[in-house]
């Protein structure tokens, strides 16, 4: 078992094409060995945003902090902390921070 906090995990800019103002820090990843899934945390300053995008792999967002909005294929939707998010396979979508402070998310993905 490992347990560490997300503080331990150094903090990394998001590089991506279409990302604003995004880090990124792999929590549970390839460096656990972890078989299945990987978790990893998002925070964005204000106004920053990650890569409008797709992929054939769901995944799973828990909004921990601030407030922004979800780019779904419905549209764009309002998310703040506490919220769960769903993104079906290949759906586009996008995290916006329209807040004042730093919106943090975590982020399931499989391996």
């Amino acid at each position: 078992m490992i347990i560490k906090t997300a503080e331990e995990v150094p903090a990394e800019p998001v590089e991506m094409d279409g990302a604003s103002d995004v880090t990124i820090r792999l929590l549970i990843h390839e460096a656990e060995e972890a078989p299945n899934f990987h978790m990893r945390q998002f925070t964005l300053a204000p106004g920053g945003h990650t890569p409008r995008h797709t992929h054939d792999w769901e995944h799973e967002v828990y909004v921990l902090a601030g407030a922004g909005v979800a780019l779904t294929p419905d549209g764009e939707k309002p998310v703040a902390a506490g919220d769960c998010i769903y993104v079906a396979p290949n759906d586009e979508h996008q995290f916006r921070n329209t807040g004042d402070g730093e919106m943090k998310f975590l982020c399931l993905v499989p391996k």
